[in-house]
């Protein structure tokens, strides 16, 4: 209902806009919008929900005023008086415009690892990218982040504190009385915080030998007949994990190296092969991991080493989910089928309901079939 209300004034705030002409009608201009749920750790979502509330303000405003009004006992400090509350504050204004910009910074670099089939490349020159961009807003970008905050608050008619106002300093006792500026705290204790932070937290991940690293082993992509194999990126492998090669294996691996991509690029198991995971399988099978062992130990290391990607984060993030206090006492094995429904949700939507009722009934001999007509099945999330 609430939904509907929002999206009604969100349409009648447009119509209002276009007839002022603050705003431009077109193909693809203006269009209605609700506002999205945010994932569990895809960034790109919360870019996407803060961009709709960015949108959506006015309508946002009058809802929450509708609701807080017909709330016959109104909560000061949470539900819709306490959202609007909030909302109409510059601080809320302030670090949704900063989330916002640094959000766009990163949507790029978030999509590309959190892809399934990662290109380490292109992701570790996106790395690149967003920690000169990072460094570039932190220098250059407050003056017109604080612009555009007080326009849209004056816009707005919210409330814009004097920048060179003193003020005791937040989260430290009021025995010490220690007096900064407005200016000084949202410019040093959030703005520069938040971004050194994030530039903290990427080079703590994507350190010069993980990034090396991760290179490497991109070298092993079997994408477009193994177009990214380098001989040389994957001997630095075997260097950086000496103790896992004898001494004399990094004399061999640089020819077995060779050996090996002139044979798959030749065979016909191997081609069109997207994963290496799928390569392995394939080594296996054709009994080229004892021909080319060295080879076959690298691409170990390469399937066991990335086990903080988003896909492992998302099982991770899915398992609170579907392991909650009511369900406890699950087992390993009913716990496991749960998770492979919930995370592969997008393959087992493909399934018809029939192929589902028939694989059920094939499964062992029953007295009778399953009534067809009265079993639904619901995909939930």
């Amino acid at each position: 209902m609430r939904k509907d209300a929002l999206l009604a004034k969100h349409h009648d705030v447009l119509l209002e806009k276009v007839e002022n002409g603050e705003i431009t009608t077109g193909r693809g201009l203006n269009q209605e919008s609700s506002l999205a749920r945010p994932g569990d750790t895809r960034w790109g979502s919360h870019l996407k929900t803060l961009l709709r509330i960015l949108v959506m303000w006015e309508a946002i405003i009058d809802v929450l005023e509708i609701v807080k009004k017909d709330s016959t006992k109104p909560t000061f400090n949470g539900g819709a008086f306490g959202l609007m509350g909030k909302m109409q504050s510059f601080d809320f204004v302030f670090i949704m415009h900063l989330m916002i910009d640094m959000l766009s910074i990163t949507d790029d670099l978030s999509r590309a690892l959190q892809r399934k089939d990662q290109d380490i490349v292109e992701a570790m020159s996106l790395l690149i990218d967003v920690k000169e961009l990072l460094q570039d807003m932190r220098e250059n970008g407050w003056e017109p982040l604080l612009n555009r905050v007080i326009s849209f608050c004056n816009k707005h008619e919210i409330k814009v504190p004097k920048m060179d106002k003193e003020v005791n300093e937040r989260g430290t006792s009021t025995r010490r009385r220690h007096k900064v500026t407005n200016k000084h705290y949202y410019h040093v204790e959030i703005y520069l915080a938040a971004i050194d932070a994030i530039l903290v937290e990427m080079n703590h991940r994507f350190r010069e030998v993980s990034s090396e690293l991760l290179v490497c082993m991109s070298s092993l992509n079997p994408r477009n007949s193994f177009s990214n194999f380098d001989v040389d990126k994957l001997v630095r492998l075997d260097e950086i994990y000496a103790e896992d090669f004898l001494v004399g294996d990094l004399m061999l691996l640089r020819t077995q190296l060779g050996n090996f991509i002139s044979n798959v690029r030749r065979s016909k198991e191997f081609l069109g092969c997207k994963d290496l995971a799928k390569v392995a399988e394939l080594m296996v099978q054709t009994g080229k991991n004892r021909t080319y062992h060295l080879v076959y130990r690298l691409i170990e290391l390469s399937l066991i080493l990335p086990v903080a990607t988003a896909s492992v984060e998302r099982v991770f993030s899915a398992m609170s989910l579907i392991k909650t206090d009511l369900r406890n006492k699950m087992g390993d094995e009913w716990l496991n089928d749960l998770m492979i429904c919930y995370t592969e949700k997008q393959i087992f939507r493909s399934i018809s309901d029939e192929k589902i009722i028939q694989h059920f009934e094939e499964m062992k001999k029953r007295r009778m079939l399953v009534p067809q007509q009265k079993l639904v099945i619901t995909n939930e999330e």
